[in-house]
């Protein structure tokens, strides 16, 4: 059986905090102890929040281009030029939005950079935006080596954010960065419930797992940043968020 354990009792994270230790002492303090084949999943705000990933717009220069796409878009050309910053290729855009190949790899709106639930050390609060972590894989890397210090358990950690898709409403969480846990299962090979043998099937289980772990996060004041997921059906092994991007040229919509 799949569960997944809300973890409570964590404080407002802020830059240079240790999160494996704060992660340590919610986990206390819900009384959940970690076990093998153990998941720990977590929201990115906590993750780029302990790496200061914020940044004050007063303190933003927009060039000419973000000036040209901050008229198009009606985007604040501060917001523009971090977008573009963060980002690999501008793909689309219109009023309100921008769709970027964001410098991590993936597709997705505005570069990740967020403004909901973010507040900063002095000026206007609503001029602190927050960027995702610069290494995503590498951050819950390291969160999963110093918990494994401690537990004697190696967990496999996963880093989540909220984005959008193509062709449907709505944004549901996705992986964007992983340790110690696959992004993808590659079921090829294997039989189905009839004998016959799967071509094609590759499951995307970090992003399944992502959107249910969502699912228990919330998105605006549950205050559950992190989520302990047990029963999960596949193998644990080293994994990173590259196996869930899909190539440029393999890409029909590009």
């Amino acid at each position: 059986m799949l569960s997944i354990l809300p973890i409570r009792e964590i404080p407002l994270v802020k830059p240079g905090d240790d999160l494996s230790r704060l992660l340590l002492d919610a986990l206390t303090a819900n009384r959940l102890a970690l076990q093998k084949g153990d998941i720990l999943v977590l929201a990115q705000k906590i993750v780029s929040k302990a790496e200061n990933r914020l940044v004050n717009l007063s303190e933003v220069a927009p060039s000419e281009r973000a000036l040209e796409m901050a008229a198009k878009t009606e985007k604040d050309p501060r917001m523009v030029e971090l977008i573009l910053q963060e980002s690999r290729e501008v793909l689309r855009f219109r009023p309100g939005t921008i769709i970027v190949e964001h410098r991590l790899g993936f597709v997705c709106a505005n570069a990740g950079i967020d403004h909901s639930n973010v507040d900063g050390p002095y000026g206007n609060p609503e001029d602190w935006v927050l960027l995702l972590p610069e290494n995503p894989d590498q951050s819950a890397g390291a969160i999963r080596e110093r918990i494994a210090a401690v537990t004697q358990v190696s967990a496999g950690v996963m880093i989540i954010d909220s984005h959008g898709r193509a062709w449907r409403n709505g944004t549901v969480g996705v992986a964007i960065g992983l340790a110690g846990m696959p992004g993808l299962v590659d079921l090829r090979g294997h039989e189905d419930m009839f004998g016959f043998r799967l071509k094609i099937t590759q499951v995307a289980a970090a992003d399944e797992l992502a959107a249910a772990a969502s699912l228990v996060m919330g998105q605006a004041d549950e205050r559950v940043p992190a989520v302990l997921v047990r029963g999960f059906p596949y193998a644990l092994r080293e994994g990173s968020l590259q196996e869930l991007l899909r190539p440029k040229d393999m890409d029909l919509f590009r």
